[in-house]
C-alpha cells in the first residue's frame, strides 16, 4: 500500500506527463504482480464494490477527530473531497500498516456483508494505521471515487514502457471482461496472445474537434458523415455468438437483445463499429429515448416496445478474422458496404451511415448546417487514406460539431464549486420566463463558461444580494443576464420547466440585457425538434 500511496503522491504532485509516466513505469517494475494487477484494475475503472457510504465516512471520521460533524461538514465543503477532508482532519497515525495494495482491497472486499458496528470498527482501525496518502488512498478505494490526473492511455503508455510489449497490443489486452480478483499479472499482460479471446472487441478510434488548419487541406480528401447521438458501441460475431461492446468497455449484449438477430445475418470474423440509437415509431429518436435503455441489465418487454434501439454501422474493423484497421478508410467503406448489403435486405436492425463527399469545405458546412434535420450533432470528417488508430489521436478523424443551441437565461441560484474554486460561488441554475413574463422557471445548471476574473465578480456580488439560504444553496437577487448554450433539448417530464438540455455550459455573461429581455419558456421550446 505503501508503494501504491508514494505513486499517487508522485503523480498528484506533477501536470508533467513524462514525470506520471515514469512514476507509473517505475512502479510496474517494483510493485507485486498481485498489486500491479489491482493498480491496472483501478486506473481503468474496475473497482471493488462500495462496502460503506459516504454518509458513514463522515460521521466515522469527524467521531476519529473528535470535531463536530457540522465542522466537519463545512471542512469538507470547502476542501471539495471526501477522501482529502478525511485525510486532513483526523489525528496522526498511530501504527504502521503493513498489509500490500491487494491484501487491502481484498479486506474491502471482504467487508461488505458486515454488520455496521464490524465496519466502523475496520474503517476506524485502518485510518489510525495509516499516513496521509494511504489514507487518502483507502478512502477514495472505499467510496469507489477514484479520479487522478492519469488517463488509461497514459498507464498503457507507462505498461509499454515496464515491459517492452506495444501499447496497441497492451490496450487491446486490457479490453475485455477481464476480473482482477481472478487473473494474474501473466495472463493479463505477459503471456502471448496471438488470438484474443472470442468477445474481445478493438480499442475505439476517438475524434478530436476540427481545427481551422484541418480545412487547410483539400476538403475532398475526406468523407463526410453525420454525427450520431447514441452509444458507440462494437458489435462483434465469432464462432456463430454476437459480443456488444460500448465505448465504455462494457459488455451490453444482453441489454440490446432486438440487436442478437445479426449473428444470423453477417459472417463469423465481421467486427462493425457504429452506434446504437434509439428508433422509436420506425424513426430517429432522440438520446433522451435512449437514456431510457442506458443502465438497464433486463429490459421490459414493454421498453422493448417503447424504445427499440437500431444499430447505424459506418466502419468495419475486422473481416473475415482479419483484422483490417491498418486498411485505408476509404477500403474499409468499400467493404463494409459489401459485407452488410445482404443483411440490409434481410433486417431493419442493421442501417448504414450515408457518406459524402464535397469539392470544398463550404459546401461542407451547408450539410453540417442540415444536422439537426437528421438528429445529428454534426459532421464527422474521416481521410480517406486513414487507418483505424487506438486512441484519441490526431490526424484521420475529425469531429465538427453543430454550433449549439442558446437561449438567454436569469441566474437565479448559486452553489460553490469544488477544488480551487471551493471558496467561490461558481456553480449557478438559471431560469427563463414565463408567458406572462411575470415568474421565472427554473431550466438549466451550469458551473463553465466565465473565465477565473468574471467567477470572482460574480461571487462578490452573489455574497452582497443574497435573498435566502438553503443549506450550501444561495438564492440570489434576480438581476444578471447569460447566454446559455447546450447541445440538445428534449420534453422531460422530471424537470420543473417540462425540458431538459444536454450540455448547457455559459456562452456569455450579457451585461448589455436587463432581465426583461430574458427568454421564455415557449421560446426555449420551440428549440425541441419534432
Amino acid at each position: 500500500m505503501k508503494q501504491f500511496a508514494h505513486l499517487i503522491a508522485t503523480i498528484d504532485h506533477s501536470n508533467k506527463t513524462s514525470v506520471k509516466v515514469n512514476a507509473l513505469a517505475d512502479y510496474f517494475n517494483k510493485a507485486t504482480d498481485a498489486d500491479k494487477v489491482w493498480t491496472i484494475a483501478i486506473l481503468s475503472h474496475r473497482r471493488p464494490p462500495r462496502p460503506v457510504n459516504s454518509t458513514q465516512i463522515r460521521h466515522w471520521a469527524a467521531e476519529q477527530a473528535k470535531i463536530p460533524l457540522w465542522l466537519f461538514e463545512e471542512s469538507y465543503h470547502i476542501v471539495g473531497d471526501l477522501a482529502e477532508t478525511v485525510a486532513l482532519v483526523l489525528p496522526d497515525h498511530q501504527k504502521e500498516n503493513q498489509q500490500s495494495l491487494s491484501q487491502i482491497i481484498q479486506d474491502i472486499i471482504d467487508l461488505k456483508p458486515y454488520e455496521e458496528a464490524d465496519k466502523k470498527k475496520y474503517m476506524l482501525n485502518m485510518w489510525d494505521r495509516l499516513d496521509y496518502y494511504e489514507r487518502f488512498v483507502f478512502t477514495k478505494l472505499i467510496t469507489g471515487g477514484f479520479r487522478i490526473g492519469v488517463s488509461q492511455k497514459l498507464m498503457t503508455r507507462a505498461l509499454s514502457q515496464a515491459t517492452d510489449i506495444e501499447e496497441d497490443v497492451l490496450a487491446f489486452k486490457l479490453m475485455g471482461d477481464w476480473k482482477p480478483a481472478e487473473i494474474s499479472f501473466d495472463q493479463l499482460i505477459l503471456a502471448p496472445d496471438d488470438q484474443a479471446s472470442l468477445s474481445r472487441p478493438y480499442p475505439f478510434y476517438l475524434a478530436y474537434a476540427i481545427e481551422d488548419s484541418t480545412q487547410e487541406e483539400k476538403a475532398a480528401d475526406y468523407f463526410f458523415e453525420h454525427k450520431w447521438d447514441g452509444i458507440r458501441a462494437q458489435i462483434i460475431i465469432r464462432d456463430d455468438e454476437i459480443f456488444i461492446w460500448s465505448r465504455g468497455e462494457e459488455l451490453v449484449t444482453d441489454r440490446y437483445p432486438e440487436l442478437h438477430q445479426l449473428k444470423e445475418k453477417l459472417p463469423n470474423g465481421t467486427v462493425l463499429d457504429g452506434e446504437i440509437l434509439p428508433f422509436p415509431d420506425g424513426e430517429l429518436g432522440s438520446f433522451k429515448d435512449l437514456q431510457q435503455r442506458i443502465g438497464r441489465k433486463k429490459v421490459s418487454k414493454k421498453l422493448l416496445k417503447d424504445v427499440p434501439v437500431i444499430f447505424k454501422t459506418y466502419d468495419i474493423l475486422e473481416d473475415e478474422g482479419q483484422d483490417i484497421r491498418q486498411v485505408p478508410f476509404e477500403e474499409r467503406r468499400h467493404r463494409l458496404e459489401k459485407k452488410v448489403q445482404e443483411a440490409l435486405r434481410s433486417t431493419d436492425i442493421l442501417h448504414l451511415t450515408q457518406v459524402y463527399s464535397f469539392p470544398d469545405w463550404s459546401s461542407a458546412a451547408k450539410e453540417r448546417a442540415r444536422a439537426r434535420e437528421f438528429r445529428s450533432e454534426g459532421l464527422m470528417v474521416k481521410k480517406k487514406d486513414g487507418v483505424y488508430r487506438v486512441g484519441r489521436k490526431k490526424g484521420d478523424w475529425w469531429k465538427w460539431k453543430s454550433d449549439p443551441l442558446t437561449i438567454d437565461a436569469v441566474l437565479i441560484y448559486a452553489m460553490r464549486g469544488h477544488g480551487r474554486r471551493s471558496n467561490l460561488f461558481t456553480d449557478y441554475t438559471f431560469a427563463v420566463w414565463d408567458e406572462a413574463k411575470q415568474n421565472l422557471i427554473t431550466f438549466a445548471k451550469a458551473y463553465s463558461g466565465l473565465t477565473d476574473k468574471e467567477f470572482r465578480q460574480m461571487d462578490a456580488w452573489i455574497k452582497k444580494n443574497t435573498i435566502d439560504k438553503f443549506g450550501p444553496i444561495r438564492s440570489v437577487t434576480p438581476h444578471h443576464v447569460f447566454e446559455i448554450a447546450f447541445e440538445g433539448i428534449a420534453y422531460s417530464r422530471r424537470h420543473k420547466s417540462g425540458v431538459a438540455t444536454r450540455f448547457p455550459r455559459i456562452q456569455r455573461w450579457r451585461t448589455d440585457k436587463p432581465i426583461e429581455e430574458a427568454n421564455t419558456l415557449s421560446e426555449l421550446k420551440q428549440m425541441i425538434p419534432d
